[in-house]
């Protein structure tokens, strides 16, 4: 190439670059008109893009507001008019034309149920429906939905045969594209292999050969959450293949064995010494991969009682939809008496949050007296039929407060039978507790708690006990007996941050004791602090106890220190 050659294609690629950047460097404009001032506000009202970085853009917004046009019903709109005023302002005018506000859409019930359309539509017929043109779209995905929802997720809708009906109606025809159902072929855990099948067919109620349905399958594998054991880690997913759908589940397994006690001491009144009790509590959830729970507690009082329980649940028995749960309760009263109570239950899941208990209970209470120094002491058999109904919902990604709703109550018929004399007696329990959270560091606490014996007279060793940390704080462990009783626990919380939180106790209840006859009012005040540490859950009770006509004593001050671990 020759020297002036190469002079002119350099001088061309300056005056191209130049021009290049000129043009790339200057921002455009948009003005869409409509034929009258009344389209040119329809228009404005879309509140489109207006300047641009090139052209491209530009054209790309013009087809997005002929796209809005259409779904408000002006499916006749058209460009008239495309001009360049300058440089940088181009001109485009719409013609609109008619409005359609509605449509009635024909459909075959055989495919589309009339009660469906009937949840989109308030005027349905028996081969068509009429919807406000500008809903078209969100109403056409809810029956897409719907249909996906029956096993056909791959069914398409198309409306066909788009007429003018009237001046501003239109009419089309509603085509669903054929599809055979789908049904679950596979159930996949990921993350948590050894996840207890039994828990998919009747926790979840997932199974095998059921018509698929993804919006239910999430809605049930949220539930996952209510376990203590497992949790999910993300939503599941869904393999289809020409003849088969996998559904994969996503799963961790939680820590939740527990580790519960606590020490508390408190001044003799008579003795003027510090004296200590407490209770070591342990739950084993899950570790054979059946969803069972084992509970083992025990339990020293510094009035010289002595419990001790062992509790196995087994849910999904061989698996059907019942479980077991079997107890044993061993009692002892220093010299005075000991029972041993032993419960067999049968009981179905209604849902995960919810089940109903059905069993039988059997106590024998023997009087290590003799019946030398008192007559409020005797041997007895009882036998009971219990029914039960409890009610757990836990509270997501929360440590220091896991539980938010509890509930549980029972209600029992049966005899005690004391030197061959029958009695019928019949008995209800229950407890319950509700946090009320007022915002995210503040939240009330309320328990009502409750125990009731109907009978023609009573024993001393079978009356209820209670008082203590896990009744009304401030008294003594099981130092309380009663033929009825009910307490209400209630605690002003506040979070210092995510791992602490201080709270005030005010606890009243009311008990009566028809053996003595003695009908009661107590009540305990104090204050507490929780710390959520590497080891468990720390709290801490200072309570103070009294009857409604005695003075505060500070000697009656009882201090509660508890660890729940889990493992």
């Amino acid at each position: 190439m020759s020297l002036g050659l190469k002079r002119i294609s350099i001088s061309l690629l300056i005056i191209y670059a130049f021009f290049c950047s000129s043009s790339f460097g200057q921002e455009l404009s948009l003005k869409i008109n409509g034929k009258t001032e009344l389209e040119s506000k329809i228009i404005d009202s879309l509140d489109y893009e207006r300047r641009f970085r090139d052209f491209k853009e530009l054209i790309k917004e013009k087809d997005k507001v002929k796209t809005q046009l259409f779904k408000l019903g002006f499916i006749e709109n058209r460009e008239i008019s495309s001009n360049k005023s300058n440089d940088s302002t181009y001109l485009v005018s719409f013609s609109l034309n008619t409005r359609f506000k509605s449509i009635d859409i024909y459909y075959s019930k055989e495919i589309v149920s009339r009660k469906m359309i009937s949840t989109i539509s308030e005027d349905v017929y028996d081969d068509y429906f009429s919807i406000p043109f500008n809903s078209v779209e969100s109403k056409l995905e809810f029956i897409n939905t719907q249909l996906a929802n029956q096993g056909t997720p791959f069914r398409t809708l198309q409306l066909m045969n788009i007429e003018r009906k009237t001046d501003d109606t239109l009419k089309a025809d509603l085509i669903v594209s054929e599809e055979s159902i789908r049904t679950i072929d596979k159930i996949v855990v990921n993350g948590y292999e050894k996840f207890p099948r039994s828990f998919l067919k009747r926790y979840l109620k997932i199974n095998r050969n059921e018509e698929f349905n993804l919006t239910e399958v999430k809605t049930k594998t949220e539930e996952l959450n209510e376990l203590t054991f497992a949790s999910q880690i993300k939503s599941p997913e869904v393999l289809f293949t020409k003849d088969s759908t996998t559904l994969y589940i996503y799963l961790e397994k939680r820590t939740s064995n527990t580790f519960d006690g606590f020490l508390g001491f408190g001044t003799n009144e008579t003795t003027n010494k510090i004296e200590f009790d407490g209770y070591l509590n342990l739950n084993l959830i899950n570790n054979l991969n059946f969803g069972e729970t084992l509970q083992l507690r025990y339990k020293s009082d510094e009035i010289d009682q002595k419990t001790f329980n062992a509790q196995v649940e087994l849910p999904y028995l061989f698996g059907s939809p019942i479980g077991t749960q079997l107890e044993l309760n061993i009692f002892k009263k220093d010299s005075s008496f000991s029972t041993t109570n032993q419960i067999a239950k049968i009981f179905y899941q209604l849902n995960s949050k919810s089940k109903v208990y059905g069993g039988i209970s059997s106590t024998q209470s023997n009087d290590l007296l003799n019946g030398m120094s008192t007559t409020l002491f005797d041997d007895y058999d009882s036998l009971f039929y219990n029914l039960s109904f409890s009610y757990v919902s836990r509270e997501k990604f929360e440590e220091l407060f896991p539980i938010n709703f509890f509930f549980d109550s029972e209600i029992g018929f049966g005899n005690r039978t004391v030197n061959d004399l029958r009695m019928n007696q019949s008995n209800i329990i229950f407890d319950t507790y509700k946090i009320f959270n007022l915002n995210q560091t503040n939240s009330i606490y309320l328990r009502s708690n409750g125990s009731f014996l109907f009978s023609d007279d009573y024993l001393f060793n079978e009356l209820f006990r209670f008082g203590g940390i896990n009744s009304i704080r401030g008294f003594e462990e099981n130092s309380l007996f009663a033929s009825l009783y009910a307490l209400l626990n209630t605690e002003y919380r506040h979070k210092l941050s995510n791992n602490i939180y201080i709270n005030s106790i005010i606890d009243a209840a009311y008990y009566e004791n028809d053996l003595q006859g003695i009908k009661e009012k107590l009540f305990g005040f104090g204050f507490g602090i929780g710390i959520l540490t590497n080891s468990g859950l720390l709290k801490l009770n200072y309570a103070n106890g009294k009857n409604e006509n005695q003075k505060f004593n500070i000697s009656n001050s009882k201090v509660h220190i508890s660890l729940k671990a889990t493992f």
